[in-house]
């Protein structure tokens, strides 16, 4: 079943025949009978004529009839399918038999005139006329090829990348499989006639939409193609959207901004006589490819072409018409485009599979969207699932015949009935909420169009904002005042509307306090007020219930949407939450509302009453526009503090505030909200604020007819000079200090002829010189004047005795807690100041602690110890901050000095030497060590370092690459450490960490007396480091002969220790045992480094091998026989030392079977010489005892090793095969090319890196390979 719904409602059946309803459901006609329908088979395509009086349809088999409505039983033209046979003939164009007809239209006004295409992608233009009532029908086809016939379209070129070449390719016998046709039509349809006529029409266009391309063709004058736009070859190559379009037109209509402007014309044309010329637009086509949806407009452009006459043989210029297409737009939906229809010529209905979505064209943008199942709607394709023409998945999406739009209906053909919908207007929505009784609804819908907010379309309303609102504000009103009576009225009690849920009866608390804001905001959005504050109000008075209307309209007053209310409102609101015991909601409301708007008399005395200063400073302020009235109040407040004993914190608080005050207005902002004032008001506010608080005596405010401002804590006490400013002094000096600091800042002080910073300056001294001030007033009040005399030298002029005076004042405060504050300020002075008596001046600073004024001179007169002792003694420094300070210091001296440190510096730094090593040691040591090397020694001889640990840091710190890392923190100089240090260094390097002697000794070797060294080393116990310092100086045979020796005693302390457990033994013996394999290990790698050497005939190799392994054994033997002999009564431990040490032995030989390759070394003869009796007498068999035992288990070793080796042989032998046989089977797999290029397009296959990457190509069993796209083309 098909659906055309334009004038009637046409529905074509699967029984091959058209029902035909007009609008009230009537059946009008069924046109077509039972036989023809049989014969002709279901319809597959149908439209109505543009004066619907015809019908055309088009059915599965191809066949093609028209009907008139006045005789719809018989159709008046039948378009028969076409034989191949006459075809390939030339002797008829026309659809196949058997082809679907997918669509036909009308062409124009004509009723005999339809363009209509198929399946196969093939599209004709027929003129079904009559002449002398002959039937004489011509076919035009306008699009597509028949099967196997030269592509018109198609380059003549045989190249692979040739569609005809592509079309053959797919014939070969290797591509068995359906068919496509090349351009599949999506959807066709041509230019309908508009309401007005337009240049367009004479053309007949139609459009066509195929996979790849769109085809608009004109059948008039001549057929012509005009026009042929590509698609995306990046949207084409999605298989998802691949083979979905559609198109519909819109035709040309009457432009909306000349409606008005033609009917107030028509007006006076009818009157005249005259026809009103009337603007058309243009008509446009909207077409989508997947998700992609594109609008285009057409019109015709007259163009001048020369035309050459042939009987005369002249030219002459002829204006001939052209069409021309532009794109007017652009988007993407989230899912394929399923269907498309024109709503209005703004709007449109777009068709997902999940969703239909209304889209302005103008704004390009979605306006409203519900959820759609297009499963819901008919598919007439789904027959043709059978025969294997089209895919099931494409069918359930082939939704467009199914929908149809007329005059913004919209018309969906279902499986059971027919849907018809159309947009509500604007009205429309506010009238469901009326019908409903919901008028609140109503009224903020309303708001929303009103205000250009309402979701949705906004049809029925001006495109203009100005004449919308005009159109809308008077329904607002209508609505207000429908609401309130409804609500009001005494039905609500009766008619169960607001009947409570819990059985109470009815209540109405919701529905009046609904009213209140939703009317708010109606009237803050029309910016009139009259129905909130007038009638509405009065409506809650009358019925006693305008508390109910002031809670409701205090949000709007504090978000400042309402700042202007009229004072009888705001007089209630200020009162109800007084009433309620809540004054700081009351003062919310005072802030937040315009001040002309207030009750100034209840706003004073509701902040009088309740504290509530903030407020009360906003309504002098900005009602009464009076700045001196709130520093009045506040010095009330502060007399009064001065009178009570115990003040309150939140009193205290309060009193505090007239400084925030004062800094907010003399710098021209409002208080509290911080906001600026304007210019005039500001420089009004300064002048009074400034006159009143210095002024030189008490005043009287207001002027006319107020009282004097007293400040004294007696009424008939003396009022000193000043005695505003100066009580402010009084109360809190800083704060007050502060606030001038921003005022100063000011440029108002730069032109205000009463008032300037030199006029305040002297009035702080004079209030200063009169000594009622406390000592840290007078401290924060030199710090001020120190601070802004150098920042502003143009306008603050002082006599230098007054700066003087101050810079002595400053140094002479005892206060520890304003030093840092008071020294800043010195600083300041001294940069426009210089005193006469420095040297007094600096000793007064130094006293002060204002160290860092003292660095600067210092190192400005060069005085580089005092300058020492100024960093040391600055407590304010952080130790890094001292350090680099002397360090730059000591610098400067030596610079300054011929490259020599002078003495003052030296013995600065030598008395400070127990500060410096306390405050960081390491520091110390890299100072010292860059600068004074000689204080090494007076260093470690100080307290700080009396522990022999702190010592071992201190050197350590000084050799470079030390293993303690963490302690180095500069580049240091071993060269500049004197041989008393350096021994020193070694011999706690023993006791601290043994293991790396040798390493140190390899740092300090150029500058070390090596047998005060060795010496050290021996007595410590460090052996390992003896045997290698005596091999580094060129002695490895008395290096060897140290170790025999050593090894002689240690072997007998482990004897006694073993022959004599005591406890803590253990530990005894694991130190010997450790000390043993040290040195074992070290006469190891002596012999080694010989061995190995180039020249090895300068050492008898043989002689130190033997002499190693001779201790060695010497040691195993005698504990051996001390353990044999039953002396040792821990046996595991016996057992762990002499496995021990057998290894050390086995280890040897070890190495010495490494080298025994040399010449030089003789393993037989070195063995004989080990077990010869002479030398071993009397020990003969424990001898060979033990021989054996260390052979034995370097046999075993060795035979352990062996069959390691042997097993990961056979491993790695196992995995290679496997994985060579895993890769030749891998590699007789798959399928082989037949060649190296694609075998579609014929070019290379692999183009570029992007392609490897990829991997965009695609191989077949038969060894055909090509590239994804060229198939994607091809299908």
């Amino acid at each position: 079943m098909v659906l055309a719904a334009n004038g009637f409602i046409c529905v074509g059946t699967d029984k091959g025949r058209i029902l035909v309803f007009d609008f009230t459901q009537s059946l009008k006609c069924i046109c077509g009978s039972e036989s023809s329908g049989s014969t002709l088979g279901p319809v597959s395509a149908v439209a109505l004529s543009n004066d619907h009086t015809f019908v055309a349809s088009g059915h599965t088999t191809g066949y093609i009839q028209l009907f008139n409505l006045k005789n719809p039983e018989v159709a008046a033209r039948t378009v028969t399918p076409v034989a191949l046979a006459a075809v390939t003939s030339g002797r008829q164009e026309g659809h196949l038999p058997g082809s679907r007809i997918i669509s036909i239209s009308f062409v124009a006004g004509r009723h005999t005139a339809v363009v209509s295409a198929d399946e196969h992608g093939l599209s004709f233009y027929h003129s079904l006329g009559k002449v002398l009532f002959v039937e004489a029908s011509d076919t035009i086809r306008i699009f597509g090829n028949y099967h196997g016939e030269d592509a018109s379209e198609a380059s003549i070129s045989s190249h692979p990348a040739d569609p005809l070449f592509q079309q053959n390719a797919l014939n070969r016998p290797s591509f068995r499989r359906r068919r496509r046709p090349r351009h599949t039509i999506l959807a066709m349809s041509t230019l309908p006639l508009g309401p007005l006529p337009h240049s367009t029409d004479a053309y007949q266009i139609a459009a066509l939409l195929t996979p790849t391309k769109l085809v608009v063709v004109g059948m008039q004058p001549t057929p012509k193609t005009w026009l042929k736009i590509m698609r995306d070859e990046e949207e084409f190559l999605s298989p998802t959207y691949r083979r979905r379009g559609c198109l519909a037109w819109f035709p040309s209509v009457q432009e909306s901004s000349t409606e008005k402007l033609d009917k107030a014309a028509g007006v006076k044309n009818a009157r005249s006589g005259k026809q009103s010329q009337r603007t058309p637009t243009h008509p446009v086509l909207s077409y989508s490819w997947g998700s992609h949806v594109y609008l285009l407009r057409v019109y015709e452009r007259k163009i001048k072409q020369a035309v050459l006459n042939s009987r005369t043989g002249k030219t002459s210029e002829v204006e001939v018409g052209t069409l021309v297409f532009e794109e007017l737009g652009k988007w993407m939906m989230d899912d394929a485009v399923l269907a498309i229809q024109w709503l209005n010529v703004n709007q449109m209905a777009i068709f997902t599979a999940n969703a239909l979505s209304i889209y302005d064209v103008h704004g390009m943008k979605m306006v409203e969207a519900v959820r759609f199942d297009s499963s819901s709607l008919v598919l007439p394709s789904l027959s043709s699932t059978g025969n294997g023409s089209m895919s099931y998945s494409e069918s359930v999406r082939d939704i467009a015949h199914s929908i149809r739009t007329y005059k913004g209906k919209l018309f969906l053909l279902g499986r059971q009935e027919l849907f018809v919908g159309t947009l509500l207007s604007w009205a429309d929505r506010i009238l469901s909420f009326v019908g409903q009784g919901d008028f609140l609804s109503a009224i903020d819908l309303t708001r929303t169009y009103y205000t250009g907010e309402a979701p949705g379309n906004r049809n029925g309303l001006p495109e203009d904002p100005d004449e919308r609102q005009i159109v809308i504000a008077d329904k607002i009103y209508d609505l207000m005042v429908a609401s309130s009576r409804y609500t009001f009225s005494e039905d609500r009690m009766t008619d169960g509307t607001h009947a409570s849920l819990d059985g109470r009866g009815v209540d109405r608390t919701s529905l009046f306090e609904d009213l209140v804001a939703t009317c708010a905001r109606a009237c803050i959005a029309l910016n009139d007020f009259d129905f909130l504050f007038e009638e509405l109000f009065q409506q809650y008075e009358n019925a006693g219930i305008h508390r109910m209307f002031l809670h409701q309209l205090e949000p709007f007053v504090l978000n400042g949407s309402l700042p202007s209310v009229p004072p009888r409102i705001t007089q209630r609101l200020v009162a109800l939450h007084e009433e309620d015991g809540r004054p700081d909601l009351a003062e919310r409301i005072i802030w937040h509302i315009e001040p002309s708007c207030l009750d100034i008399n209840q706003a004073i005395n509701l902040c009088r009453t309740h504290q509530l200063w903030d407020a009360l400073v906003y309504v002098y302020t900005r009602a009464l526009r009076d700045y001196v009235s709130p520093i009045i109040e506040f010095l009330a407040l502060i007399r009064s503090l001065r009178q009570d004993p115990a003040p309150t914190d939140t009193v205290i608080n309060n009193a505090y505030k007239i400084y925030s005050y004062l800094a907010a207005v003399l710098c021209g902002q409002i208080y509290p909200s911080q906001e600026p004032m304007e210019p005039d008001e500001a420089s009004s506010a300064k002048r009074a604020v400034y006159s009143f608080v210095f002024c030189g005596h008490s005043t009287i405010w207001p002027a006319e007819g107020g009282n004097l401002v007293l400040t004294s804590q007696d009424e008939s006490g003396i009022e000193p000079t000043y005695p505003y400013a100066r009580i402010l002094l009084r109360f809190d000096a800083e704060s007050f200090l502060n606030c001038l600091d921003m005022t100063f800042e000011d440029s108002y002080l730069h032109d205000f002829p009463d008032m300037s910073r030199l006029m305040i300056v002297r009035i702080l001294l004079d209030i200063m010189s009169s000594d009622d001030l406390s000592p840290s007033d007078a401290t924060f009040m030199n710090i001020f004047i120190a601070r802004n005399v150098p920042k502003y030298p143009h306008h603050i002029e002082v006599a230098p005795s007054v700066l003087h005076n101050i810079l002595i004042a400053l140094a002479t405060q005892p206060e520890a807690e304003t030093r840092e504050d008071r020294q800043l300020a010195a600083e300041y002075l001294l940069s426009v100041y210089t005193p006469h008596d420095g040297d007094r001046i600096l000793q007064l600073f130094e006293d002060a602690g204002f160290y860092r004024i003292l660095r600067s001179r210092y190192h400005h007169e060069h005085r580089w110890g005092p300058l020492l002792t100024a960093f040391l003694h600055d407590p304010e420094l952080r130790t890094s901050e001292i350090f680099s300070g002397l360090e730059e210091a000591i610098a400067s001296s030596a610079r300054d000095n011929k490259k020599q440190i002078p003495d003052d510096v030296i013995n600065t730094l030598t008395i400070s030497l127990d500060q410096l090593l306390q405050a960081d040691v390491l520091a110390t040591a890299s100072l010292l060590d860059k600068h004074i090397p000689q204080l090494h020694e007076i260093a470690l001889e100080r307290p700080p370092l009396s522990d022999d640990r702190d010592q071992f840091i201190y050197l350590n710190h000084l050799v470079p690459d030390s293993e303690y890392d963490r302690y180095s923190t500069t580049p240091s100089f071993p060269t500049r450490i004197n041989s008393r240090l350096r021994h020193r260094f070694v011999s706690l390097q023993c006791r601290f960490s043994p293991s790396n002697v040798i390493p140190v000794l390899k740092r300090l070797q150029d500058g070390i007396d090596w047998p005060t060294a060795l010496s050290i080393c021996e007595e410590a116990g460090a052996y390992d480091a003896v045997i290698w310092a005596l091999n580094s100086n060129g002695q490895p045979q008395e290096a060897l002969s140290k170790a025999d020796i050593f090894e002689k005693q240690l072997t007998l302390d482990l004897a006694r220790a073993l022959a004599s457990p005591v406890p803590g033994s253990t530990d005894s013996v694991n130190k010997y045992l450790n000390d043993l394999q040290a040195i074992g290990r070290r006469g190891i790698s002596v012999c080694m480094e010989h061995s190995s050497s180039s020249s090895p005939a300068e050492v008898p190799l043989e002689d130190i091998w033997y002499q190693l392994l001779g201790s060695q054994i010497h040691t195993v033997q005698t504990l051996s026989a001390c353990c044999s002999t039953g002396k040792g009564s821990d046996a595991e431990l016996e057992g762990e030392v002499l496995s021990t040490l057998r290894a050390i032995v086995q280890e040897t030989f070890a190495s010495l079977v490494s080298v025994s390759s040399t010449q030089a070394v003789s393993f037989p003869r070195l063995f004989k010489r080990l077990v010869d009796p002479a030398i071993h007498s009397g020990t003969t068999g424990m001898l060979y005892t033990e021989f054996r035992a260390i052979l034995t288990g370097m046999l075993e070793s060795y035979r352990t090793d062996g069959d390691m080796l042997i097993i990961s042989k056979h491993l790695i032998d196992r995995d290679v095969f496997d994985s060579v046989e895993l890769y030749t089977k891998e590699k007789m797999h798959g399928w082989a090319p037949s060649c190296g290029v694609c075998s579609l397009c014929g070019r290379t296959l692999l183009l570029s890196r992007a392609d490897v990457e990829s991997g965009q190509i695609r191989l077949s069993r038969t060894g055909t390979i090509y590239h994804l796209k060229c198939s994607a083309l091809d299908s």
